[in-house]
């Protein structure tokens, strides 16, 4: 079966470079994949370009820059980026690229400067999001608490924290639930929320302000997402396996960052062989699945 990295990050040709060098460098990405033994990669735009204005020139020519990023080598799947601070604008350019089939999914940044995911004014891209099951990978890109600038804590803590906050949102706004084909993807196996998830839970049974009944409780929702592997600590990963389900993890190298890890696979290798396969492969394939009129075919192809 084919194995898969579902969080590579690739700079979009024709914009200034923003990020490190190897972001430029779509030939490296693919060694990257050589090097860790796997078929394919799923490849996204770095957070530094999230932090850009988003108007509709420049999320159109950051998509087109990807397809021209990865053109040529098949075992580079691009994501689209979405602008999620203006939904109006990530439903338009989605209606432009929902056909393309070099698009594997979406992409957009989790919390930060983002709407609330709860907002109504996403319903309509849910809706289509639902509709056509595309994978939707969330990615922090900035943490506005200023508090956070000492330490690099604007990642080492920023990032759990927005992925999470992006997370409560879908939950407690019912999205997932009135949504049940929309396919998430929180990166870093899942932030903050493995560790919250019970918090989540107590405070809907005992009706907290603020929170609205729902229609699933969250760690029934929560079993609706997928994350990936990157926890940089196997007691974490197993955590996050009781929490989304072991059919719900994929492999994820956030190459080419320092933060990231070379071997995906090493992330979840104390879990054993069979896990380590299904992570790498047919979990990759539930994610990937969409019903958009374009079947997200796996190609299995080497070069």
């Amino acid at each position: 079966m084919t194995s898969i990295d579902l969080h590579v990050h690739l700079a979009p040709r024709g914009l200034d470079p923003l990020g490190p060098p190897l972001l430029q460098q779509p030939g490296e990405a693919v060694a990257h994949l050589d090097r860790a033994g796997l078929d394919e990669g799923v490849v996204s735009i770095p957070p530094p370009y999230f932090r850009q204005p988003a108007t509709a020139e420049w999320v159109r020519a950051v998509n087109d820059g990807i397809l021209r990023a990865v053109d040529g080598r098949p075992r580079l799947r691009p994501l689209a980026y979405l602008p999620l601070e203006e939904p109006e604008l990530a439903a338009a350019e989605y209606d432009r690229v929902r056909t393309e089939p070099r698009f594997a999914g979406v992409c957009g940044a989790a919390g930060g400067r983002s709407l609330s995911l709860a907002d109504a004014r996403f319903g309509p891209l849910w809706k289509v999001l639902d509709t056509d099951s595309r994978l939707l990978l969330l990615h922090p890109g900035t943490s506005p608490d200023e508090r956070l600038s000492p330490f690099y804590l604007h990642n080492l803590l920023g990032n759990p924290v927005e992925t999470a906050v992006a997370a409560a949102q879908l939950v407690f706004g019912d999205v997932l639930a009135t949504h049940p084909g929309l396919r998430v993807l929180l990166v870093h196996c899942g932030g903050a929320v493995p560790t919250v998830a019970g918090r989540w839970q107590r405070g809907v049974d005992t009706a907290r302000p603020g929170v609205a009944p729902l229609t699933e409780n969250p760690l029934v929702a929560l079993r609706r997402v997928f994350v990936d592997c990157l926890a940089h600590d196997p007691a974490l990963v197993d955590q996050a396996v009781a929490v989304f389900g072991e059919d719900r993890m994929v492999l994820g190298s956030d190459w080419p960052f320092t933060m990231g890890a070379d071997d995906p696979r090493g992330q979840v290798s104390h879990r054993g062989t069979e896990f380590v396969r299904k992570v790498a492969s047919a979990n990759a394939a539930s994610a990937l699945a969409s019903h958009n009129g374009q079947p997200d075919a796996l190609s299995g192809y080497r070069q």
